[in-house]
């Protein structure tokens, strides 16, 4: 499945937000990930996403430039690390993002956990303050609980735009996806690949032979199906374009209801800190 029959206009749009992304996640080295970025824009990829704790802006920002497509055309977000969720740390640290992405403005702005220095109110009034000066166009959260994102929505008087969370057919995220969909909150997968865990679900692999795709494309799709962004992490060309071609993969409703009937769970990310 060739990854050139697909434009960038093929990629549907959430408020203004493309739902297939490149994630940066562990994306490291410097080159390896200026060279992902660069090849992932110009495969037709026109989402990113990083985070102060990647260690990486400045390399996306890189990988930004040397890609053959403009600025304007690319939604870029990333994330704010717990030890900077203080006022005047968010204000300090989105300016030194924005310098270390090279870019003037973000389109979308996540606080990383509601863990660390996270006071609701003080954190989420800087990035009120960012959004009022146009240096972020949107407000996100990540790994919010709905009793963390009922406070969330209390506190601002913007609108909160997304939530991103992992998600994948082993941690389908159905009530926080419902809360999601209830409070018209974007819902962003991290992880959307279980970390590679999905190749190993033989009801994956039983839809990925009858559609010849693979089942990081299956698995992709699935979730597209339900309404979610995906950011799934590569660093080869291969993996870029494999992904990127999921946009080609069209499950009926037996694929679906097979994947939805999987029982088991695993998370894949679960840090200490996490609020759950």
């Amino acid at each position: 499945m060739s990854s050139e029959q697909f434009s960038p206009d093929s990629v549907e749009r959430a408020k203004g937000m493309p739902m297939l992304g490149f994630g940066t996640w562990e994306n490291e080295d410097p080159e390896q990930c200026t060279e992902s970025v660069r090849t992932a824009l110009d495969t037709g990829y026109r989402h990113v996403d990083t985070a102060q704790a990647y260690g990486n802006e400045e390399s996306v920002g890189e990988g930004i430039e040397r890609a053959d497509v403009p600025r304007e055309d690319v939604f870029l977000a990333t994330k704010v690390w717990i030890s900077n969720l203080g006022y005047d740390d968010v204000i300090h640290s989105t300016t030194e993002s924005l310098d270390d992405l090279g870019v003037e403005s973000l389109d979308l702005l996540y606080t990383h956990w509601p863990s660390g220095e996270y006071d609701p109110e003080d954190t989420l009034s800087a990035f009120a303050e960012l959004k009022d000066r146009g240096a972020i166009d949107r407000i996100g959260v990540s790994n919010f609980e709905p009793e963390h994102l009922d406070t969330a929505r209390e506190v601002l008087d913007e609108p909160l735009f997304a939530e991103q969370a992992e998600c994948h057919p082993l941690l389908p995220q159905e009530e926080l996806r419902d809360y999601c969909d209830d409070h018209d909150i974007e819902f962003v997968a991290y992880s959307p690949l279980a970390r590679g865990k999905v190749f190993e679900i033989d009801e994956l692999g039983e839809i990925a032979e009858k559609h010849d795709a693979s089942e990081a494309q299956i698995s992709l799709a699935w979730l597209h199906e339900k309404d979610v962004t995906v950011i799934p992490k590569a660093t080869s060309a291969d993996h870029i374009e494999d992904n990127w071609a999921s946009l080609g993969v069209d499950l009926d409703d037996e694929d679906i209801e097979k994947i939805d009937a999987i029982d088991e769970r695993e998370r894949q990310v679960d840090p200490d800190f996490a609020p759950w």
